[in-house]
């Protein structure tokens, strides 16, 4: 089978990347997933990293099947990430994870609150700032959160991202909008406690392969950070988030139970495929909530959904073969 697999255009420059374009972490890790890829049977790669060949790639010599590994978005424009799969449906390319209509659904966070919220799902208590006009946070609850509505990789989320008081809200608010002009913020309810991934390989229908989940670990991060993942921490090349460390996770059987149940029902509801990975964290009364769902997560050997494969015995070929033989059967190929 020939598959071509898209990722990031390493020849552009990408925001979410610490120094806005891709390092030699990155294209390691491109290295590393060619390796895993190539050692799988019955499969012959090719490797798009120039965006601006792709409509002319896919017209001149159409793949069996792409491998849709673009997680920057078309060009690295976040914005875009639905445009891959939008543009091969519209040549008619079958290829793997979400469509563009999850994808969508799944880059607002206050829309995956809302439907979550809408099936009874836990979520954290949260104020929508518009763009523009003045932010009521009457009902928010301190201490909260701010973060982009819309957004993916920790971009607008900092060290100081948790405030105490709506006076400290609207001071940060007021940057925010300089540093991301015409993007809506959550005031969201802080979660103190545990923070867990789960990740779901499969379909509806055909069955899930749960991975087991992980625990991100803070014991390590200095006392004046507040425990979250800001954006220094997954791109900085030196920070006190590289003290932050994944483990494996062991909730209790109920908890697991839930967390996967909800997963399960919000992949259907938001339209994922074949992958995507669930991020929960506990409040301060015990109960656990959703954060957010991720339909096309990073895929390299270092990103959570190959470590959460690792804590289960699976490799990380095996890991990206499952991926594969999952969207073959959702295709019928």
């Amino acid at each position: 089978m020939r598959v071509l697999v898209i990722t990031g255009d390493h020849g552009l420059p990408d925001p979410t990347k610490w120094d806005g374009a891709f390092s030699a972490a990155d294209f390691e890790m491109h290295h590393q997933a060619q390796e895993a890829l190539e050692s799988l049977t019955g499969y012959r790669f090719d490797f798009l990293t120039d965006h601006a060949s792709l409509s002319r790639r896919i017209e001149q010599d159409p793949p069996d099947l792409v491998l849709n590994f673009c997680d920057t978005g078309f060009r690295n424009v976040a914005t875009q990430e639905l445009h891959v799969p939008a543009l091969l449906e519209m040549h008619g390319i079958p290829y793997t994870g979400a469509g563009p209509a999850g994808m969508v659904l799944c880059y607002d966070k206050s829309i995956v609150r809302a439907i979550a919220q809408a099936h009874g799902v836990p979520v954290p208590g949260e104020v929508l700032v518009p763009a523009d006009g003045l932010p009521d946070l009457s009902e928010a609850s301190w201490p909260s959160l701010i973060k982009p509505a819309q957004g993916d990789g920790s971009v607008g989320i900092r060290p100081d991202s948790v405030v105490q008081s709506e006076d400290v809200a609207h001071r940060y608010l007021e940057r925010f909008r300089q540093e991301l002009p015409g993007r809506a913020a959550l005031v969201q309810e802080f979660l103190p406690g545990t923070e867990y991934g789960l990740a779901l390989v499969g379909n509806p229908g055909r069955g899930f392969t749960a991975l087991p989940p992980l625990e991100v670990d803070y014991s390590g991060l200095p006392t004046e950070l507040a425990p979250i993942l800001a954006f220094e921490s997954k791109t900085g090349p030196s920070n006190p988030y590289l003290s932050v460390g994944i483990q494996p996770a062991s909730p209790s059987p109920d908890r697991l139970a839930e967390m996967r149940q909800i997963s399960e029902l919000l992949f259907e509801r938001l339209q994922c495929r074949d992958y995507a990975r669930f991020d929960f964290r506990t409040a301060a009364d015990g109960r656990i909530k959703l954060l957010e769902v991720n339909p096309n997560p990073a895929w390299s050997s270092d990103g959570k959904l190959a470590i959460m494969a690792a804590f289960g015995g699976i490799g990380y070929a095996e890991l990206l073969g499952l991926i594969l033989t999952t969207a073959r059967a959702r295709l019928g190929l």
